[in-house]
């Protein structure tokens, strides 16, 4: 059995005529007619009926073409995968990240990594930290970053920051003017919580226990983000992770330090025993400088009034 004519039998299938087969081809229609005749002769199968010069798939065939389509797929990934080795060599990158660094971090990471000067396709996705943790155990991500709330075990990984969180709050906010933030604050004014299974959630929590002091907010959501934008919407003050928040500065968001610093941390995840490539490193690097790029720039907002940057 020759494979050209197996190509043959799914050219007349898909395209209905022996005329039209021979276009797709770019053979001539004898030369189609020929190939299914010595396909059904090897197959011992009638293939087609000939009606009025024209050729009906009998059943055998409609049965036949469904595993010829499920070969030509495995070909067509093949294809596809050499015309991207060619556009890119190896270099394609799929990474996620959670929220927090997700919407504002990394695409200013992934814009200083230069994609346009790069021999690389990149896939990004923002996701949870759960989803991450998922997508890189089944091998369907170079890395990810996510938050620490959830166990690593089965992946390697490697802290890739730990900040301090900053209460966020609008400039009409009571304590706008004031430079930091204290215990005692959180339990007098309107509080905005990220939801109790976020890690940095409950370190706050247990910061305020040994205060003698419980967290009653006012309300809970998901999401730095989301903290940020009741902020600004004077619904009352929040936690939220200071890399995030930098980037509502400049919509009017007051961001402060607390006096009892609460951490939020960033883990970078990996497949154990698979190398990155060039390209990973390579983000990874810009990754890092950005980093500290946006923590020189926290740094300023938060003490420049004290003169401590």
């Amino acid at each position: 059995m020759d494979m050209r004519d197996i190509q043959v039998f799914r050219a007349v299938m898909r395209a209905g005529t022996t005329s039209k087969a021979a276009t797709l081809l770019n053979v001539s229609q004898p030369a189609i007619s020929q190939s299914i005749r010595k396909l059904e002769t090897s197959s011992e199968l009638r293939l087609f009926e000939r009606t009025r010069g024209r050729l009906v798939p009998t059943q055998e065939a409609l049965a036949l073409i469904v595993e010829v389509d499920r070969c030509f797929a495995g070909f067509e990934m093949i294809e596809h995968r050499i015309r991207s080795l060619r556009s890119f060599g190896l270099g394609r990158l799929a990474i996620a990240s959670f929220p927090a660094l997700g919407t504002g971090f990394m695409p200013r990471a992934i814009a200083a990594f230069g994609l346009d000067t790069r021999r690389v396709q990149m896939s990004f996705q923002i996701m949870s930290s759960r989803e991450v943790h998922q997508q890189v155990s089944a091998g369907q991500l170079d890395f990810g970053l996510m938050a620490d709330e959830l166990s690593v075990s089965g992946l390697e990984h490697s802290q890739f920051m730990s900040v301090p969180g900053v209460i966020v709050m609008n400039d009409k906010h009571p304590l706008a003017g004031k430079p930091t933030i204290s215990s005692d604050d959180l339990m007098e004014h309107p509080f905005i919580a990220l939801n109790p299974e976020d890690a940095s959630r409950r370190r706050l929590e247990q910061s305020l226990v040994l205060d003698g002091k419980i967290l009653r907010p006012i309300l809970e959501t998901p999401y730095s983000n989301s903290v940020c934008e009741f902020a600004l919407r004077g619904v009352g003050m929040g936690m939220a992770h200071p890399i995030l928040a930098l980037d509502y500065v400049t919509r009017g968001l007051k961001l402060k330090p607390m006096e009892n610093a609460v951490g939020f941390t960033a883990l970078l995840v990996f497949r154990p025993g698979i190398p990155l490539s060039e390209n990973a490193k390579e983000l990874l690097r810009v990754m890092r400088i950005q980093m500290e790029s946006d923590m020189s720039s926290l740094r300023q907002i938060l003490y420049q009034k004290a003169g401590n940057i």
